[in-house]
C-alpha cells in the first residue's frame, strides 16, 4: 500500500489541470489517478478507527466508507443526468467484488496456502442475502423486458423507488441481524494484529479530508467521461461497469488480496461479497432516492447486465457451499469476470 501514497502528487497536478483546461480526457485520467489512493487513504484511516471502536463497528466501517468512493462518483454522475453510467457501476461494482475481487483473492491465497478454509455458515448468509437482493433489483428491469410496453405503466422510475425502499429496510433488518439478534453467527475468527498508528483524531480527520478530495476528484471525473468515451471509443456501459468500479474500489480490492495472503479468507471473502450486498442493499437505494432531487432514474438493466449479475451471484452461492477454496477456483472467477469485460468492451 505504500506506493499509493506516491500517487497523492496527482491530486495537485488535477487541480492546476483544471485551472489550466487540460482536455477532458486528460482530467479523467489524473482523476482517477488521484481518487485511487485517496480511497486507500480512506481505508487506512477506518482500520485505524477499528482499533479504537473494536473490529465488528471497525468492519462495518471499513465496508461503508469502502463503497463511500463509488457512491460520491455516482452521485456527480447523476447529477450530470449519466444514468447509463450511475446504473452501469452499480452492476459492475457487484460483478466486479464477485468474480475480480473474490476470483484475485482465492486465486493469490492458494498460490500460497494451496487450500483455504472459511466459516461457511457466514458466507452462506451473505452470500444467501445477496441473492435475494440482486433478484429485488431486477424485478424492474425483468418487467420492463418481459412485457409488451403497451401492458406496463410507463412510470418505472415509481416501481425503481418502490424496490429502493423495501431494499433499504432490508438493509436496516440485516444490521440488526448482524449486530444484535445473531451477532454470534459473525463473532471475529482472528485476533487483531499490532496497535494503532494514529491517534483516534488524526484518523477522523484524515477520513473527513479523504472524502472531500474524493468529492472534488469525482466531479473532475464525471466531466471528463464524456472525453474519454469520444476520445477513445469505449461506451458509457464499459466507463461505467468497469472502469468506475476498479476506480473506486481499487484499496479495497487490495486489502482483499492481503488477507487471502495472510490465509484469512473469512476476511477476504467478507469484502468481497459483504461489500456487493451493501451496494445493493445500500448504495444503490441512496442514488435511486438522490435522483429525486435531479432528475428521477429507474434502475432498468440491460439484458446482459442482468445475466452477469444474476450468474455472478449464482458463484458466489456455489462457493460458498463447501467453506474451502483454492487457486484454480480464483482463476475461474477471473476468467468469467475478464469474458464480461470483454463483452462490454467491444459494445
Amino acid at each position: 500500500m505504500k506506493f499509493l501514497k506516491y500517487m497523492l502528487i496527482f491530486i495537485p497536478i488535477s487541480i492546476v489541470g483544471k485551472f489550466m483546461n487540460f482536455s477532458p480526457a486528460v482530467m479523467f485520467i489524473l482523476a482517477a489517478l488521484s481518487i485511487i489512493p485517496l480511497a486507500g487513504l480512506m481505508g487506512e484511516g477506518t482500520e485505524e478507527i477499528s482499533f479504537y471502536s473494536g473490529p465488528k463497528i471497525g468492519g462495518f466501517l471499513n465496508a461503508t466508507f469502502g463503497n463511500a468512493t463509488e457512491l460520491i462518483i455516482s452521485f456527480f454522475a447523476l447529477k450530470q443526468g449519466l444514468f447509463e453510467v450511475v446504473k452501469s457501476s452499480i452492476a459492475g461494482s457487484i460483478i466486479g467484488n464477485i468474480l475480480l475481487v473474490l476470483g484475485a483473492s482465492m486465486l493469490a491465497g492458494g498460490l500460497k496456502h494451496k487450500t483455504q478454509e472459511f466459516n461457511k455458515n457466514i458466507v452462506e448468509t451473505t452470500s444467501s442475502m445477496l441473492l435475494f437482493a440482486v433478484i429485488g433489483l431486477s424485478i424492474p428491469a425483468v418487467f420492463t423486458h418481459t412485457f409488451p410496453s403497451d401492458l406496463l405503466n410507463t412510470r418505472y422510475e415509481g416501481l425503481s423507488i418502490a424496490v429502493a425502499v423495501i431494499m433499504f429496510i432490508l438493509y436496516i433488518l440485516s444490521l440488526v441481524f448482524s449486530f444484535f439478534t445473531h451477532k454470534e453467527l459473525y463473532a471475529v475468527n482472528y485476533e487483531e494484529e499490532g496497535k494503532a498508528k494514529w491517534s483516534l483524531k488524526k484518523a477522523i480527520i484524515i477520513l473527513i479530508a479523504a472524502t472531500i478530495f474524493i468529492a472534488i476528484e469525482s466531479e473532475f471525473l464525471v466531466d471528463g467521461v464524456e472525453g474519454i468515451t469520444s476520445n477513445l471509443g469505449l461506451s458509457e456501459a464499459f466507463v461505467g461497469i468497469i472502469l468506475i468500479p476498479i476506480i473506486g474500489n481499487a484499496a479495497e480490492h487490495t486489502t482483499a488480496i492481503t488477507m487471502a495472503m495472510k490465509n484469512k479468507m473469512d476476511v477476504a471473502i467478507e469484502i468481497a461479497i459483504g461489500s456487493s450486498l451493501q451496494i445493493i442493499l445500500f448504495v444503490a437505494p441512496i442514488l435511486l432516492f438522490l435522483s429525486l432531487m435531479f432528475t428521477p432514474m429507474s434502475i432498468i438493466f440491460n439484458q446482459f447486465e442482468l445475466i452477469a449479475l444474476i450468474v455472478s451471484v449464482l458463484i458466489a452461492n456455489k462457493v460458498a457451499s463447501d467453506g474451502q477454496s483454492n487457486w484454480l477456483e480464483g482463476a475461474q472467477l477471473v476468467a468469467v469476470y475478464l469474458i464480461i469485460a470483454a463483452g462490454f468492451f467491444i459494445v
